[in-house]
Protein backbone atom coordinates (compact mmCIF):
# COMPACT_ATOMS: atom_id res chain seq x y z
CA UNK A 1 0.00 0.00 0.00
CA UNK A 2 0.81 3.81 -0.36
CA UNK A 3 -0.07 6.93 0.93
CA UNK A 4 -0.83 10.35 -0.39
CA UNK A 5 -0.25 13.06 2.16
CA UNK A 6 -2.33 16.10 1.36
CA UNK A 7 -1.56 19.34 3.41
CA UNK A 8 -4.97 21.66 3.60
CA UNK A 9 -4.59 25.15 4.62
CA UNK A 10 -6.50 28.36 3.73
CA UNK A 11 -8.03 31.47 4.82
CA UNK A 12 -11.07 29.42 4.71
CA UNK A 13 -12.42 25.97 4.54
CA UNK A 14 -15.70 24.43 5.18
CA UNK A 15 -15.98 20.89 5.64
CA UNK A 16 -19.89 20.01 5.64
CA UNK A 17 -21.40 16.45 6.66
CA UNK A 18 -25.34 16.94 7.21
CA UNK A 19 -26.16 20.27 5.79
CA UNK A 20 -29.75 21.09 5.83
CA UNK A 21 -31.54 23.86 4.03
CA UNK A 22 -30.62 27.27 4.61
CA UNK A 23 -28.24 25.70 7.48
CA UNK A 24 -24.82 24.73 5.91
CA UNK A 25 -22.38 23.65 8.84
CA UNK A 26 -18.65 22.89 8.83
CA UNK A 27 -17.33 19.88 10.69
CA UNK A 28 -14.00 20.71 12.74
CA UNK A 29 -11.83 18.60 10.23
CA UNK A 30 -11.67 17.79 6.22
CA UNK A 31 -14.58 15.22 5.34
CA UNK A 32 -13.85 11.63 3.53
CA UNK A 33 -16.20 13.00 1.05
CA UNK A 34 -14.70 16.05 0.20
CA UNK A 35 -11.30 15.06 0.12
CA UNK A 36 -12.58 11.83 -2.42
CA UNK A 37 -14.56 15.09 -4.27
CA UNK A 38 -11.52 16.83 -4.48
CA UNK A 39 -9.45 14.24 -5.85
CA UNK A 40 -12.18 13.17 -8.34
CA UNK A 41 -11.89 16.58 -9.34
CA UNK A 42 -8.29 16.69 -10.12
CA UNK A 43 -8.97 13.83 -12.29
CA UNK A 44 -11.66 15.33 -14.10
CA UNK A 45 -14.01 12.47 -13.66
CA UNK A 46 -17.29 13.93 -13.98
CA UNK A 47 -20.22 14.21 -10.94
CA UNK A 48 -22.17 10.97 -12.33
CA UNK A 49 -18.58 9.27 -12.39
CA UNK A 50 -18.30 5.51 -10.76
CA UNK A 51 -16.50 6.50 -7.22
CA UNK A 52 -16.00 3.37 -5.88
CA UNK A 53 -11.89 2.80 -5.87
CA UNK A 54 -11.97 5.92 -4.24
CA UNK A 55 -14.50 5.64 -1.58
CA UNK A 56 -12.49 2.50 -0.66
CA UNK A 57 -9.12 4.78 -0.01
CA UNK A 58 -8.92 4.35 3.77
CA UNK A 59 -8.41 8.42 4.74
CA UNK A 60 -7.18 10.09 7.64
CA UNK A 61 -6.53 13.40 9.01
CA UNK A 62 -4.54 15.00 12.05
CA UNK A 63 -5.31 18.60 13.10
CA UNK A 64 -1.97 20.91 12.98
CA UNK A 65 -3.63 23.76 13.43
CA UNK A 66 -7.80 23.98 14.74
CA UNK A 67 -8.74 27.44 13.58
CA UNK A 68 -11.78 29.60 14.46
CA UNK A 69 -14.93 28.57 13.71
CA UNK A 70 -17.20 31.68 11.90
CA UNK A 71 -20.41 32.43 10.89
CA UNK A 72 -21.24 34.06 7.51
CA UNK A 73 -25.18 35.54 6.74
CA UNK A 74 -25.58 35.49 3.03
CA UNK A 75 -28.40 36.63 1.08
CA UNK A 76 -28.81 36.20 -3.06
CA UNK A 77 -31.30 36.89 -5.91
CA UNK A 78 -32.45 34.35 -8.73
CA UNK A 79 -30.34 35.59 -12.27
CA UNK A 80 -33.12 35.37 -14.38
CA UNK A 81 -35.95 37.01 -11.98
CA UNK A 82 -34.39 38.95 -9.50
CA UNK A 83 -36.63 37.13 -7.13
CA UNK A 84 -34.89 36.85 -3.47
CA UNK A 85 -33.69 33.36 -2.53
CA UNK A 86 -34.14 32.29 0.96
CA UNK A 87 -31.58 34.05 3.54
CA UNK A 88 -28.84 31.20 4.82
CA UNK A 89 -26.37 31.02 7.46
CA UNK A 90 -22.79 29.45 6.04
CA UNK A 91 -20.03 28.35 8.52
CA UNK A 92 -16.26 28.18 8.12
CA UNK A 93 -13.18 27.70 9.53
CA UNK A 94 -10.69 30.72 9.42
CA UNK A 95 -6.73 30.12 9.47
CA UNK A 96 -7.19 25.81 10.30
CA UNK A 97 -4.17 23.64 8.64
CA UNK A 98 -4.87 19.42 7.97
CA UNK A 99 -3.09 17.20 7.21
CA UNK A 100 -4.85 14.54 5.18
CA UNK A 101 -4.13 11.52 4.44
CA UNK A 102 -5.43 8.48 1.92
CA UNK A 103 -4.43 4.73 2.02
CA UNK A 104 -4.75 2.80 -1.49
CA UNK A 105 -2.78 0.55 -4.15
CA UNK A 106 0.28 2.14 -5.42
CA UNK A 107 -0.30 2.65 -9.00
CA UNK A 108 -3.84 4.73 -7.77
CA UNK A 109 -2.01 6.25 -5.29
CA UNK A 110 0.53 7.21 -8.07
CA UNK A 111 -2.12 8.51 -10.33
CA UNK A 112 -4.07 10.57 -8.21
CA UNK A 113 -0.77 12.27 -7.28
CA UNK A 114 0.27 13.22 -10.67
CA UNK A 115 -3.31 14.73 -10.49
CA UNK A 116 -2.88 16.89 -7.52
CA UNK A 117 0.03 17.89 -9.17
CA UNK A 118 -1.66 19.03 -12.51
CA UNK A 119 -5.59 19.67 -11.86
CA UNK A 120 -7.81 19.14 -14.88
CA UNK A 121 -10.18 21.25 -11.61
CA UNK A 122 -8.93 23.32 -9.73
CA UNK A 123 -8.94 22.18 -5.87
CA UNK A 124 -10.74 24.10 -3.49
CA UNK A 125 -11.72 23.31 0.66
CA UNK A 126 -14.49 21.86 1.03
CA UNK A 127 -16.83 24.81 -0.75
CA UNK A 128 -15.76 26.74 -4.34
CA UNK A 129 -15.57 30.14 -2.01
CA UNK A 130 -12.39 28.65 -0.46
CA UNK A 131 -8.57 27.94 -2.07
CA UNK A 132 -5.95 26.48 -0.56
CA UNK A 133 -3.03 29.55 0.35
CA UNK A 134 -0.29 27.17 -1.85
CA UNK A 135 -0.12 23.85 -3.43
CA UNK A 136 -1.43 20.58 -0.96
CA UNK A 137 0.69 18.08 -2.09
CA UNK A 138 2.68 16.97 0.55
CA UNK A 139 3.95 13.39 -0.70
CA UNK A 140 3.94 9.84 -1.47
CA UNK A 141 5.47 7.50 1.12
CA UNK A 142 5.10 4.04 0.34
CA UNK A 143 6.71 2.39 3.71
CA UNK A 144 3.94 3.04 6.00
CA UNK A 145 0.28 3.09 6.62
CA UNK A 146 -2.54 5.79 7.26
CA UNK A 147 -1.62 6.17 10.38
CA UNK A 148 2.15 6.00 10.58
CA UNK A 149 2.11 8.39 7.60
CA UNK A 150 0.56 11.42 9.64
CA UNK A 151 2.34 10.39 12.94
CA UNK A 152 5.71 11.46 11.15
CA UNK A 153 5.03 13.56 8.67
CA UNK A 154 6.69 17.21 10.34
CA UNK A 155 3.94 19.85 11.71
CA UNK A 156 2.12 21.83 9.44
CA UNK A 157 0.98 24.61 11.26
CA UNK A 158 1.56 28.40 10.43
CA UNK A 159 4.80 29.90 11.22
CA UNK A 160 2.85 32.77 13.53
CA UNK A 161 0.72 29.45 15.38
CA UNK A 162 3.91 27.81 15.91
CA UNK A 163 5.56 30.98 17.29
CA UNK A 164 3.19 30.13 20.20
CA UNK A 165 5.29 26.98 21.01
CA UNK A 166 8.72 28.03 20.97
CA UNK A 167 9.16 26.57 24.54
CA UNK A 168 8.11 23.47 23.80
CA UNK A 169 9.64 20.19 22.31
CA UNK A 170 6.69 18.74 20.98
CA UNK A 171 2.87 19.47 20.02
CA UNK A 172 0.13 17.01 20.69
CA UNK A 173 -2.53 17.21 17.78
CA UNK A 174 -5.76 14.86 17.13
CA UNK A 175 -5.65 12.02 14.77
CA UNK A 176 -8.96 11.21 13.18
CA UNK A 177 -8.14 7.93 11.10
CA UNK A 178 -10.80 5.59 9.59
CA UNK A 179 -11.47 2.55 11.24
CA UNK A 180 -10.55 -1.40 9.71
CA UNK A 181 -13.43 -3.72 9.42
CA UNK A 182 -14.55 -5.00 12.64
CA UNK A 183 -12.46 -2.59 14.29
CA UNK A 184 -15.13 -0.65 17.08
CA UNK A 185 -15.51 2.94 16.47
CA UNK A 186 -15.17 6.41 18.58
CA UNK A 187 -17.40 7.83 16.56
CA UNK A 188 -19.48 8.38 13.47
CA UNK A 189 -19.41 10.93 10.45
CA UNK A 190 -22.00 10.20 7.48
CA UNK A 191 -19.42 11.20 4.58
CA UNK A 192 -18.82 8.16 3.19
CA UNK A 193 -19.52 9.22 -0.43
CA UNK A 194 -21.38 7.12 -2.84
CA UNK A 195 -22.50 9.26 -5.53
CA UNK A 196 -21.92 12.65 -6.23
CA UNK A 197 -24.65 12.91 -8.91
CA UNK A 198 -26.03 15.99 -8.29
CA UNK A 199 -29.51 14.29 -9.14
CA UNK A 200 -29.29 11.75 -6.09
CA UNK A 201 -26.06 12.39 -3.98
CA UNK A 202 -25.52 9.26 -1.61
CA UNK A 203 -23.36 9.23 1.36
CA UNK A 204 -22.75 6.13 4.07
CA UNK A 205 -22.07 6.13 7.65
CA UNK A 206 -18.17 5.45 8.29
CA UNK A 207 -16.59 4.70 11.61
CA UNK A 208 -13.79 6.59 13.26
CA UNK A 209 -11.12 6.41 15.95
CA UNK A 210 -9.79 9.10 17.74
CA UNK A 211 -6.34 9.91 18.76
CA UNK A 212 -3.32 12.26 19.66
CA UNK A 213 -0.21 12.34 18.55
CA UNK A 214 3.44 14.26 19.99
CA UNK A 215 4.89 15.80 16.88
CA UNK A 216 7.83 17.59 17.28
CA UNK A 217 7.53 21.66 17.00
CA UNK A 218 11.02 22.03 15.35
CA UNK A 219 12.67 19.82 12.45
CA UNK A 220 15.29 17.78 13.67
CA UNK A 221 17.50 19.04 11.85
CA UNK A 222 16.76 23.24 13.13
CA UNK A 223 18.94 24.28 16.22
CA UNK A 224 17.65 25.25 19.52
CA UNK A 225 17.02 28.98 20.09
CA UNK A 226 19.62 30.08 22.01
CA UNK A 227 19.44 33.83 22.90
CA UNK A 228 22.51 34.50 23.99
CA UNK A 229 24.59 33.10 21.15
CA UNK A 230 25.54 36.38 19.94
CA UNK A 231 26.82 37.50 23.03
CA UNK A 232 29.43 34.99 23.02
CA UNK A 233 32.49 35.97 23.08
CA UNK A 234 32.11 39.53 23.55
Amino acid sequence: MSVLLLRLAGPLQAWGSAARFTRRTTEPAPTKSGIVGLLAAAQGRPREADLSDLAALRFGVRIDQRGTRIRDFQTAHHGDTDKAMPLSDRFYLADAVFVAAVEGEPALIDALHAAVLSPVYLPYLGRRSCPPAQRIDLRVRTDVGVSQALCYEKWQASEWHKRRYTRHSTVALDLLIETATGQEPDLTLRDQPHSFDPRHRRYGLRGISSTTVDVPTRDPGQPDHDPIAALEGA
